[in-house]
């Protein structure tokens, strides 16, 4: 039974490139999720194998990344314009470019006052909170007696543009990591935290207030604090909440690893100074860890 060639197109999906632009120590950040589909004079690859008139997925990714280094990012609507133009205008069998962009926005992080003991306000320019995707969690448990509140937040995402290192890591024969003393610090926080309010005969927290702050101390420790590891880190978010909120005795913190890889464009004549990023969801590390008021036994459950 007789057969024809329908609408076709082919391309690079979801290139998660992160851009940093810096202005001394002042870092700006455009994260974008690219998917590129080309079409045009394909018949042959389809009917024959041919791949005279395709070019590869992999050119149309190193494309991306490379125009981000080379154009910058303005806007997402600029940056897909000079994508779609290039693919159209430099390979003739291509007659009609499609680029799709998802862009993830950022605002600062508002780090606490210059007096702090830890960096000072004044110098924070590269920490950042990731809009719209924090979920407000609670546990509350009762038997009749006493109460347990459990409070919480996920899918908040942070980033540190600069101010983190990972170096002196053990090293095997599988070892292939090399030392980092400037990376991009990345994670998805997930905050657990008890109360010590158990009993109607205490008063209780101001609920809305207390979440409000220990949000602002998990932020403001996360941007204030300079890295040499995320296990440092958490320790330091979770020691700013029990050291500020005196009804908050235990916090526990699930902070997966958000890699940002340095894009090689040497191969295109161009040198990527910590600039281009390419962000990666899996695998990732998976830090864990639960930080006390001393003299103050566990409470919140360990999950697997």
């Amino acid at each position: 039974m007789p057969t024809y060639l329908g609408q076709n197109q082919y391309g690079k999906a979801e290139n998660r490139v992160v851009k940093i632009t810096r202005e001394g120590g002042t870092h700006h950040i455009k994260d974008l999720n690219v998917s590129v589909a080309l079409s045009g004079d394909m018949d042959e690859v389809h009917l024959s194998g041919s791949n005279a008139n395709v070019l590869p997925t992999d050119t149309t990714k190193n494309t991306v990344f490379a125009f981000a280094k080379e154009h910058g990012i303005e806007s997402a609507e600029q940056f897909g314009i000079h994508l779609a133009r290039h693919f159209v205008t430099s390979q003739e069998p291509i007659h009609r470019a499609r680029i799709r962009i998802e862009e993830y926005t950022w605002e600062r992080i508002a780090a606490s006052d210059a007096s702090s003991r830890f960096i000072g306000a004044d110098e924070i320019q590269h920490s950042f909170v990731r809009k719209g995707q924090e979920t407000r969690t609670t546990e509350v448990t009762f038997d009749g007696e006493n109460w347990q509140v459990i409070s919480g937040l996920k899918d908040l995402v942070v980033m540190n543009s600069t101010n983190s290192e990972f170096w002196g890591f053990v090293k095997d024969k599988y070892t292939t990591l090399k030392e980092a003393y400037d990376r991009i610090l990345a994670t998805e926080v997930t905050a657990r935290w008890r109360f010590n309010w158990t009993s109607d005969d205490q008063r209780a927290p101001q609920w809305e207030k207390s979440y409000d702050q220990v949000r602002r101390h998990l932020l403001e420790a996360f941007a204030e604090t300079y890295s040499l590891s995320l296990q440092q880190t958490l320790y330091a978010m979770g020691s700013r909440v029990i050291n500020s909120r005196s009804e908050v005795d235990e916090v526990r913190l699930s902070l997966p690893n958000k890699h940002h890889f340095l894009v090689d464009l040497e191969p295109f004549g161009l040198k990527n100074d910590n600039e281009v990023y390419l962000a990666a969801d899996r695998p990732y590390g998976l830090i864990e860890g639960t930080v006390l008021r001393d003299g103050v036994q566990p409470g919140i459950p360990v999950t697997d």
